[in-house]
């Protein structure tokens, strides 16, 4: 997933606008009406209960010390968090033991979707049953991914181009479980192809509880300008909730979306790593018409806690994790590039922390600790 944006438009904050207190999805209150989108390689249970807890890791962690405590999703600002895409196939033919390490999540992070990617009915309606026996609070099916060896499967984005099939799938999907089914899609394959009001009548009409859209084709993938007036239409096309996704990068973006569209909800993919405070920014701006920066302080407890959370979980891809996520965590932080190298060249997991430690340490050795720009 590109980890930039492309010539990225400034808003201004809209007057008057703020982003919904709730939205309702099926028998599941969304609040606030914010959604941690789905991403392949980041949204694991680490990352989910990190993001949901990011207020109060920058307010009170110490050292790296982890928190138990328990926060509500308005304080944490994010309402609904979405696992990585999960292969329906690979979901229905695996060992029910096996099946809980793509399926794990914790008490904690309801309400939870589970998002599923496949282009057979039947397999996805099998996988759906699996993700509602799980716990799982909502089930999601991805329209929307643009990697080739997804689409080269009819997955994804891929099944774009077959309207009658997704019609078979949303209906086997529907009857098979009982709780709310969405579908989070892109505009079309391309600009000569754009289905995205049609589809969202379509899931209406299957009884999907509500439409995430993306708004780009699969052939822009994460390139140019996410093109928001589509999201409007596909409002004015249905009745059930539609979320808003593309181009969210700061509260002010997440205003103007809901200004300019009239979404219900609004999802937030690439900006999460980067900034896993947005969600609390967009919280706090609704309650008080500001929000805070995070501080270098800030970051170097989100990093370091994050960073000893994998640790703790005993992922066994811990020190790659580590790795991949340092190029998002230390975008903002001066001299962030002499950090990620001795973070790149480390041997393990605890030299990672070492290295973190050595870069922040000479910036706190001489004022007190300082209080967190993000009020819990």
């Amino acid at each position: 997933m590109k980890k930039h944006w492309d010539n990225p438009q400034e808003h201004a904050m809209p007057e008057g606008v703020r982003v919904p207190a709730s939205v309702r999805i099926g028998n599941v209150t969304v609040a606030p009406a914010t959604v941690l989108a789905p991403m392949a390689g980041v949204t694991d249970t680490v990352f989910r209960r990190f993001i949901r807890n990011a207020s109060v890791f920058s307010a009170e962690a110490g050292s790296g010390d982890s928190i138990d405590t328990e926060i509500s999703n308005q304080q944490s600002g994010c309402g609904l968090i979405m696992t990585e895409f999960t292969s329906a196939d690979g979901l229905s033919r695996m060992r029910e033991s096996k099946r809980k390490r793509y399926l794990t999540f914790y008490e904690d992070e309801h309400p939870i979707s589970a998002q599923l990617f496949g282009s057979n009915p039947t397999t996805l309606a099998d996988a759906a049953r699996i993700v509602e026996q799980t716990g799982f609070d909502m089930v999601d099916l991805n329209l929307g991914c643009p990697a080739k060896r997804v689409v080269a499967c009819n997955g994804g984005s891929g099944l774009l181009r077959d309207l009658p099939l997704i019609a078979k799938i949303f209906e086997e999907v529907r009857a098979a479980v009982t709780i709310p089914f969405t579908v989070k899609f892109r505009l079309g394959w391309n600009d000569n192809h754009i289905i995205c009001v049609p589809l969202a009548r379509l899931a209406e009409e299957c009884g999907l509880e509500a439409v995430a859209l993306h708004a780009r084709t699969r052939e822009q993938g994460y390139s140019g300008q996410a093109r928001w007036h589509h999201i409007a239409e596909v409002k004015d096309a249905v009745s059930i909730p539609v979320i808003g996704n593309g181009d969210v990068r700061t509260p002010e973006d997440a205003c103007a979306l809901v200004a300019k569209t009239n979404c219900d909800a609004v999802m937030i993919g690439r900006a999460a790593p980067a900034n896993p405070w947005i969600f609390r920014q967009i919280a706090q701006y609704t309650a008080t018409g500001r929000y805070d920066e995070p501080t270098d302080l800030d970051r170097y407890r989100m990093i370091r806690t994050y960073f000893q959370m994998l640790l703790d979980e005993g992922n066994p891809e811990a020190q790659g994790k580590m790795k991949q996520f340092a190029s998002w965590f230390t975008h903002g932080v001066p001299g962030g590039a002499a950090l990620r190298k001795s973070i790149y060249e480390s041997k393990t997991g605890t030299a990672v922390l070492d290295a973190v430690e050595r870069f922040f340490e000479p910036r706190f050795a001489s004022i007190e600790e300082e209080p967190a720009a993000i009020a819990s």
